[in-house]
């Protein structure tokens, strides 16, 4: 089995209307309903519950920690942000969407401002697909489209990106690097840009099939207990 984690702020569901009409359960609800299923067991998390619901006991159980965050990135305490991030150095995936790209522990982990520009106003996107041959991308076609998005374009503050995997276009003729790998230690990162609370972009059958993809990819077959440095070894002798 892999073991996921869906974290979300949960913020938006019990303040705005429209979210909770469109996810009267939370975003992460929505998203670990489309992927739980034989291969993979889905346990949720949020911002309010005790240590944001990522304590060292769940990270060490979770092959895939997917996060969604947008209006309250900076109330997730840097303990829990550094816990994390050790955890995708010793080996476990990540998987951000949409406004995760400003999060402590998406930042932390590029090193970069991350910022980009926007614009909602519930604009077509069509998301191109750059390399059909990634596991991440198997079973979609040329591209797919969105009904509904938020815009995000280019410049976007990130390192450049291992491999690219999608391109977002809008209708106002925008572009975006809409989904991108890195590697960070001994861990896989995915970043994938759709999923704007007031849309319903979690129920489009592409975006979960990425989202399905992405998990399988970034589960690592190896990950380490300790990331202490390994003591000096003399010439000829073993480490221990």
């Amino acid at each position: 089995m892999i073991k996921v984690t869906v974290w979300n702020e949960f913020a938006h569901e019990k303040t705005d209307e429209r979210v909770k009409n469109i996810y009267p359960n939370g975003i992460h609800k929505a998203i670990a309903d489309f992927l739980q299923d034989d291969e993979v067991t889905v346990r949720t998390a949020t911002l309010d519950d005790p240590e944001c619901g990522l304590t060292d006991d769940v990270l060490n159980d979770t092959d895939v920690l997917i996060w969604w965050g947008h209006m309250r990135h900076g109330d997730v305490p840097d303990e829990v942000v550094e816990r994390c991030k050790q955890a995708v150095l010793k080996g476990m995936g990540v998987i951000f969407l949409h406004s995760a790209h400003h999060s402590k522990l998406f930042k932390s982990l590029m090193g970069t401002t991350c910022n980009l520009c926007w614009r909602e106003e519930g604009d077509k996107e069509r998301v191109w697909v750059c390399d059909p041959s990634h596991p991440i991308a198997k079973g979609l076609g040329k591209y797919f489209e969105i009904e509904h998005e938020e815009m995000y374009s280019e410049p976007f503050g990130i390192p450049e990106p291992e491999k690219l995997l999608f391109i977002g276009w809008y209708e106002g003729g925008e572009a975006f690097r809409s989904g991108c790998i890195w590697h960070r230690g001994n861990g896989k990162i995915f970043y994938f840009q759709p999923g704007h609370e007031t849309y319903r972009t979690y129920y489009n059958p592409s975006v979960q099939l990425v989202i399905k993809n992405a998990v399988r990819w970034a589960k690592s077959d190896y990950r380490v207990d300790t990331l202490d440095c390994p003591h000096v070894c003399k010439p000829g002798e073993e480490e221990k």
